[in-house]
């Protein structure tokens, strides 16, 4: 488990110092893959470096299973340390030593015997799909390869908790989507706890249990992915799933786009909906998809006018939030209301 309590990190002094972190609070549970998204700058990669204790936070705490790394000697962190593996933006191999001397680079440092590193190392290599690949060089090796070799030497002094930062940035959807494969595996297997540091939604979509987002060294918005994909008013929610454009909406139409709200939406909610409005209705474009095991998704439709409450009194009745989009610039209705308004 990690915990950050009122994580703080400036740099320099007086009228000079730059606040990069500002009171950060969050949890990450054993066995959960907890993402943190932002733009550049937010913070993201000041956050991993004082996770581990590479930078050394101004103020806050940062617990690690119970211990509090933010009390611990130098010593005592280097200790410590053992219990976190770090997966980099890049792989950070050696290229001159193959596969299997970079997984062995952190047993070497503990002085683990020949044998028992020889076959720890065969051990993760076979874990992460790379047990043909022992003796290649990075430089053999594809993107993703070395990455999981990455992911390997995270692995080698059997750690509680991964960080994980930007390790997908660069890499081919594909590759991408193996890691995600395999950081779900190694979650699921060894029981860990992942802090995912990256700026790719769709991969926050694919990986995370729960995310927070990242803004000038603040957390502004965080939850469970489930909850905020279905809560209407989550800015952080319509990020992970951003609105993709739909056809033109017939003519007498109006455009309505809904979204689900929680678990008990019928699978053939379109069909009642337009049984308790009794009026067709028209399907412009949806997305709807299973992620964490729980069903959600939204689409645009196209409803003859209507009292507006009708139809979101109607929806919500079916576990839908229903809200009227603003007709597309240059349309018929577009176009008819910019002149009442001129008129006006």
């Amino acid at each position: 488990m990690i915990g950050i309590e009122r994580l703080t990190k400036t740099y320099g002094h007086g009228a000079g110092t730059t606040v990069v972190l500002d009171g950060l609070d969050f949890t990450v549970g054993t066995g959960e893959i907890f993402a943190v998204v932002g733009p550049s700058g937010a913070g993201k990669t000041t956050l991993a470096q004082c996770v581990n204790l590479l930078e050394r936070p101004t103020s806050g705490s940062v617990t690690v299973n119970g211990v509090n790394l933010s009390r611990l000697t130098e010593r005592q962190l280097r200790v410590a340390r053992r219990r976190i593996g770090t997966i980099f933006q890049s792989d950070g191999l050696y290229s001159r030593r193959t596969a299997a001397q970079n997984v062995a680079l952190p047993l070497e440092y503990l002085g683990v015997t020949a044998a028992e590193s020889r076959n720890r190392v065969a051990e993760l290599l076979d874990r992460v799909g790379l047990s043909s690949r022992a003796s290649f060089y990075p430089h053999q090796l594809s993107g993703g390869q070395r990455q999981r070799v990455g992911i390997a030497r995270a692995l080698a002094l059997r750690p509680s908790v991964l960080l994980s930062d930007e390790a997908t940035s660069g890499l081919d959807p594909d590759s991408t989507a193996s890691i995600v494969e395999l950081l779900k595996e190694l979650r699921d297997d060894l029981d860990l706890s992942i802090l995912f540091i990256t700026h790719e939604m769709d991969t926050v979509l694919q990986v995370a249990d729960s995310v927070a987002r990242l803004e000038r060294g603040r957390i502004v918005e965080s939850g469970r992915i489930v909850d905020l994909l279905r809560d209407p008013h989550s800015v952080l929610g319509r990020s992970l799933r951003p609105r993709r454009d739909a056809e033109a909406a017939p003519a007498g139409t109006e455009r309505w786009f809904v979204g689900y709200t929680h678990s008990a939406v019928p699978a053939d909610w379109l069909i009642r909906l337009a049984a308790d409005l009794d009026s067709p209705i028209h399907l412009l474009g949806a997305s709807i998809e299973t992620v964490s095991g729980e069903t959600v998704g939204h689409a645009t439709l196209a409803v003859p006018a209507l009292e507006p409450g009708r139809i979101e009194a109607a929806a919500r009745a079916l576990g839908l939030d229903a809200r009227r989009l603003p007709a597309p610039a240059g349309s018929a209705p577009a176009l008819a209301a910019a002149a009442l308004e001129r008129v006006a």
